[in-house]
């Protein structure tokens, strides 16, 4: 035999589950199934696995096996612990790496056992710090962006300044600044955090700017010191292109300590389709795994195409329990206006925030007064709902 005198390894019995959707009838999402044991661990055929620990203990266990839809199957399927290896990138592979390439197959959702959930810090704020940072107990929060792409660094921080005197919470870079030639980084952030800390001074608020970091592999944490050195409140990352793991160490640096907002940018193929993560998974469950204290997703009713249901699914997964990992804020936007703030609250409640952008400015000419109007509009229905 090839592995003759191997295969004695004693490992701890504990694992852990994920629900997948499959596409194909019975037979065919069984068989799936099947594949999916072996392609996420062994990664071997079937037929060759050594007996003992890796065919009874290392490769995937399916658990439960279901109809979800006249089309598909809802399967769980449960892995060894160890196999995460206590790393983000190693669990994320072990949940959705190979078959990623596979079609027809969804992450419905993650069931992690404490003994995973207690490898990450997770959220280093959560609901409750990022309240307690910006002094608001109970309304929902106020989140705008600093746009459109083009404009100076000075013309960007006369922007930061209004927001914050009209009363927005947070005020972010647009994710699509970066380090440009007519907008770098450092000047960017320096006169911006300037601009909000003035228009605290004046106001009493506690206004916070979050600069974009998302940058090369090797820039990202500096970014984030540096932003912190020059008056930053927070830090704006897109997972999808600096990676998770990225997000996750700099949510986890004890010398930058910021709040850290998560966006899509480059993640929505992952969502779209009978294929990839299940919206709760990649807006709700991962970014907290990966120490993101908010969540920005597109709401319902905008410009792109998550559903009602869907945006509910990752409001939930949000604040479902999760070990020791504190609950986050989910973020609509991608087209929020003033005028579908109403209808959001019935669906979020006051545990969220609401990113309004380009359509803060279709107000008026004002950008003060229409910030006031947000901030009183907000109260104004979140009073009512009391």
């Amino acid at each position: 035999m090839f592995f003759s005198g191997m295969s004695k390894l004693a490992l701890p019995s504990e694992r852990f589950r994920v629900n997948y959707r499959i596409l194909g009838s019975e037979k065919e999402a069984y068989d799936k199934a099947k594949d999916i044991c072996l392609e996420q661990t062994v990664e071997f055929p079937e037929e060759l696995v050594p007996q003992g620990v890796i065919a009874d203990h290392i490769v995937g266990r399916i658990e439960s096996f279901e109809a979800y839809d006249s089309e598909s199957f809802c399967v769980e399927i449960s892995y060894p612990v160890d196999c995460a290896a206590n790393e983000l990138t190693q669990l994320l592979n072990v949940v959705f790496g190979n078959i990623s390439i596979k079609p027809g197959i969804k992450v419905l959702g993650l069931d992690l056992p404490d003994s995973i959930l207690n490898d990450f810090k997770g959220p280093r704020f959560g609901r409750e710090g990022l309240r307690r940072l910006l002094g608001v107990a109970e309304r929902p929060l106020l989140f705008t962006a600093l746009k459109p792409m083009g404009l100076t660094n000075e013309e960007l921080a006369e922007l930061a300044y209004k927001f914050a005197l009209g009363g927005i919470d947070i005020i972010k870079d647009d994710h699509g600044l970066s380090n440009q030639s007519f907008s770098t980084f450092e000047e960017r952030v320096k006169l911006c955090a300037e601009a909000v800390h003035r228009a605290n001074h004046e106001t009493g608020n506690r206004s916070i700017y979050m600069p974009n970091i998302t940058a090369p592999y090797g820039e990202v944490l500096d970014r984030g010191r540096l932003a912190k050195s020059l008056g930053a409140g927070g830090l704006l990352i897109a997972p999808g292109l600096t990676g998770l793991d990225a997000m996750r160490a700099v949510a986890e640096n004890d010398d930058i300590g910021l709040p850290v907002m998560s966006h899509p940018a480059f993640q929505g193929s992952y969502v779209l389709g009978d294929s990839g993560l299940s919206h709760q998974v990649l807006f709700g469950q991962i970014p907290r795994l990966a120490g993101a204290d908010g969540t920005v997703y597109p709401n319902f009713g905008g410009r792109f195409s998550f559903s009602r249901e869907e945006c509910q699914g990752i409001a939930r997964a949000s604040m479902l329990p999760m070990g020791q990992l504190k609950p986050i804020f989910p973020c609509p936007a991608g087209g929020m206006s003033l005028q579908s703030i109403p209808e959001s609250l019935k669906v979020y409640g006051k545990d969220v925030i609401f990113l309004i952008g380009g359509g803060l400015f279709k107000q008026g000419p004002d950008i003060i007064e229409n910030s006031r109007y947000f901030k009183k509009l907000v109260e104004e229905i979140s009073n009512k709902a009391e």
